[in-house]
């Protein structure tokens, strides 16, 4: 973080805070809600974010994202991401990063549209500046199905490093699949730059 050292450096910083290379983050708004439920709620998006395809009703998860997206905890914050043209291209959370521990936990979806561009690599790592810059988090931590091999690199490419792995904790196709914990301290994240 820069030094806020008069009004236009802490103007500057304000400005820049949400927004990455590529993306922007911002406030969820009830238009942002059907299409965040249609891509949670996509059979194949489910194999990746949760441990067993099922389908919860669709006011269950819009309250879920409307409760990741209230930002009334300090210990952490939800948003919608945008691309560069404005267009809604997924959306990020962290939860859970009250004092003492300082510790949150991220997630993120992007849509199917916007899978493979660069964009999921940019929000994580605006949204670590943010955690780390604005909320004072020490540490950003993760789960990941193995299988994931995408999120993973996209996840190592924004900082995070592997911790461990719970083994055997996820059930599909058949057969129990292990988590990859991951996580990145601020300090890392400072250095990396």
């Amino acid at each position: 973080m820069d030094d806020l050292r008069d009004t236009a450096s802490a103007l500057a910083y304000g400005a820049g805070l949400l927004r990455g290379e590529r993306v922007r983050l911002r406030a969820t708004t009830d238009a942002d809600l059907d299409p965040l439920v249609d891509w949670w709620r996509r059979d194949d998006a489910a194999v990746l974010q949760q441990g067993g395809v099922q389908h919860r009703p669709v006011a269950s998860v819009r309250e879920m994202f409307q409760a990741w997206s209230r930002n009334d905890s300090p210990g952490g914050a939800g948003f919608s991401i945008d691309d560069e043209e404005g267009r809604l291209i997924g959306h990020t959370t962290l939860w859970g990063g009250g004092l003492p521990a300082r510790v949150a936990t991220f997630a993120i979806i992007i849509g199917p549209d916007a899978v493979g561009r660069g964009y999921g690599t940019d929000a994580t790592r605006t949204m670590l500046r943010y955690a780390f810059d604005e909320l004072g988090l020490n540490k950003v931590e993760l789960r990941v199905w193995a299988f994931n091999t995408r999120a993973l690199r996209a996840y190592e490419k924004a900082g995070f490093v592997r911790e461990g792995v719970r083994r055997a904790v996820a059930f599909h196709g058949g057969r129990f699949h292990d988590e990859v914990l991951m996580g990145v301290l601020a300090g890392e994240f400072a250095a990396a730059g």
